[in-house]
């Protein structure tokens, strides 16, 4: 058989097709450990930032262990439960699952998320009894797709501390804002709610003119990704999300009163 038959060919081919395979799946699975230690790390990171704990000469993972506590919250009743480990827990998984999750349409899926988790993983910096912080995930859809991130709010469950971004496709020098440091600034001492207001619908939104405690300024020429970051915002600060949750910590808002509210609400999209 000559050097240049076809079927020769065809054998060095295939041999090398295996190699290869063998070669890209080997290295990732010897790999796997790693990309998942550099998620859990950038997870990490990116809370501590949106808490605004950087600057101590301190690792990633030594701030973390130190003032940062994960605890899941049951959204629906804005308890703790002990029923999943906050490590482990995946809530985007918990969101596809019918025993963990809910479909969401109309007007209740303001974030345009279709369905969502019953539980997710808060981080409460310092004493987890009575946190200076508290950090929320969030997300919704933006222009061109899902935008995730976290949302940092004080202990008084209604100023806002900072947002910040670390998975989102927006255009880069307009939508893409959404992670300018500048802009992030100016989240700092807004609050979630009106002042006054007892119930749990957020009146935190982008505004184009913003001058109140409860206004930020819009982005510029990103008009579709500051109604995002809007609607998200009113989704999971409302009895939806983590508003029943953050009653615990508002002054004069009782749990009966967040349990009401989400009657209502719920009365209100059937």
């Amino acid at each position: 058989m000559g050097n240049n038959s076809i079927k020769k060919t065809l054998i060095v081919a295939f041999a090398l097709c295996i190699v290869c395979s063998v070669i890209v799946s080997t290295a990732a699975v010897a790999l796997r450990p790693q990309q998942q230690f550099n998620q859990e790390l950038d997870r990490k990171a990116n809370i501590i930032q949106v808490a605004k704990l950087g600057g101590s000469g301190k690792s990633v993972e030594d701030v973390f262990n130190e003032r940062i506590s994960a605890r899941v919250v049951d959204m629906q009743t804005g308890e703790y439960t002990d029923e999943f480990d906050p490590e482990t827990f995946d809530q985007f998984e918990a969101a596809t699952d019918p025993a963990t999750g809910r479909t969401l349409s109309g007007r209740n899926d303001l974030a345009g998320l279709s369905q969502v988790e019953n539980y997710a993983t808060v981080y409460l910096i310092d004493d987890p009894e009575d946190p200076s912080q508290i950090v929320l995930p969030i997300r919704g859809q933006g222009l061109w797709g899902l935008m995730s991130g976290f949302l940092s709010v004080k202990g008084d469950g209604n100023t806002i501390v900072s947002i910040t971004y670390y998975d989102m496709s927006e255009t880069p020098g307009l939508g893409a804002e959404v992670n300018n440091s500048r802009w992030q600034a100016l989240w700092d001492g807004k609050e979630i709610y009106a002042e006054g207001d007892d119930s749990l619908s957020p009146a935190i939104h982008l505004s184009k003119s913003a001058s109140g405690e409860n206004e930020v300024d819009a982005l510029s020429g990103a008009t579709l990704t500051s109604n995002g970051v809007t609607n998200m915002l009113q989704f999971w600060l409302s009895s939806e999300g983590f508003g029943k949750y953050l009653a615990k910590f508002r002054s004069g808002v009782s749990q009966d009163d967040a349990q009401n509210a989400g009657a209502e609400r719920e009365s209100e999209g059937a």
